[in-house]
């Protein structure tokens, strides 16, 4: 190989990895949300006018799996932070205010639930959550990408240690998909996704919901993460909207947390018959709640999330 050619075949090299250098930044780029400065700062286009930011002491991971961008770096008062395409998905100081609520809402809304299934969640947090129900033999765990599992395991250690209990069954596949062979097998679905974007998108459309309503045992609940109340309230009616054609009984909840947009989340619950589902059906007593290792989750804050400030009663016709 002559001199020229070698030079022409570096420089193409050269030019390759810098593009895919570029891409891979401008992944974060496109969803508004940057990394620079010192700082993440969350910006998205269903969030127009409002972003987030946390200080980053070290980015650990920031690659783009098959299926999206996975960003994770320690900040300086939130721990190790998990980043989705752009968008905030758990922090290891505040985690636990989405991961039990989203888990014990449904859970103790149901007398004896056994087989549970989570679509999502492949940082095991829900898994952690699920399995300190006694009467729960078995959790399917389905997430779409893998990496985000084995990212979580060495990123996320007190989430993932969910990812390693004898209960469960992980399973690597689209949610939709695997929904679509179930039949009549779960008490509990818990759909612990991200937003409404990219691999999660088909986990908010009538064609899911449907495959959960024919995956659930009779008097079966569902449980979907339910965006933010200030700043996805068109979004938010849209979903009700489609469930309650869906199942005969659909209600709301929510839980604060700093680092989600807006600092709230929602919980939207359904289930193939009539249930009062801000009236749990099981109780735990403050031992049992200190044993569980709760830190947010107890029976009077079950009861309060269900109470929606005026606007969103009215907004969601709850």
């Amino acid at each position: 190989m002559d001199e020229r050619r070698l030079v022409v075949l570096t420089m193409l090299v050269v030019v390759a990895n810098t593009w895919e250098h570029i891409i891979r930044h401008c992944v974060l780029k496109s969803k508004m949300s940057r990394l620079d400065d010192g700082w993440f700062r969350e910006e998205n286009d269903l969030w127009d006018g409002y972003s987030l930011s946390i200080k980053v002491d070290e980015v650990l991971y920031h690659e783009k799996s098959k299926f999206q961008d996975i960003l994770v770096f320690k900040s300086k008062t939130f721990g190790n932070v998990l980043v989705l395409d752009g968008i905030i998905q758990c922090t290891e100081r505040d985690e636990f205010a989405y991961q039990e609520m989203i888990a014990h809402l449904p859970l103790n809304s149901h007398p004896s639930p056994e087989n549970v299934l989570i679509i999502g969640g492949g940082d095991g947090g829900v898994v952690r959550e699920v399995v300190k129900h006694p009467s729960v033999k078995r959790v399917v765990l389905c997430e779409i990408d893998e990496d985000v599992v084995e990212i979580s395991k060495k990123y996320l250690p007190d989430m993932a240690i969910g990812l390693s209990h004898p209960k469960l069954e992980l399973c690597i596949a689209d949610g939709v998909d695997y929904l679509a062979k179930s039949h009549g097998e779960f008490d509990v679905i818990i759909t612990d996704s991200p937003d409404p974007v990219g691999p999660a998108e088909g986990l908010f459309g009538i064609t899911f919901y449907q495959h959960i309503m024919k995956a659930l045992k009779p008097g079966g609940i569902m449980c979907n993460q339910g965006e933010c109340l200030w700043l996805d309230k068109d979004l938010i009616q849209r979903v009700l909207k489609t469930c309650r054609t869906v199942f005969p009984c659909v209600s709301y909840a929510y839980t604060t947390i700093p680092t989600y947009a807006g600092g709230q989340i929602g919980f939207i619950l359904c289930s193939n018959t009539e249930k009062n589902f801000s009236d749990p059906v099981r109780t735990w007593s403050d031992n049992e709640i200190e044993s569980m290792d709760l830190k947010y989750y107890n029976t009077p804050i079950h009861k309060a999330a269900f109470v929606l400030p005026q606007f969103a009663r009215k907004a969601l016709g709850l």
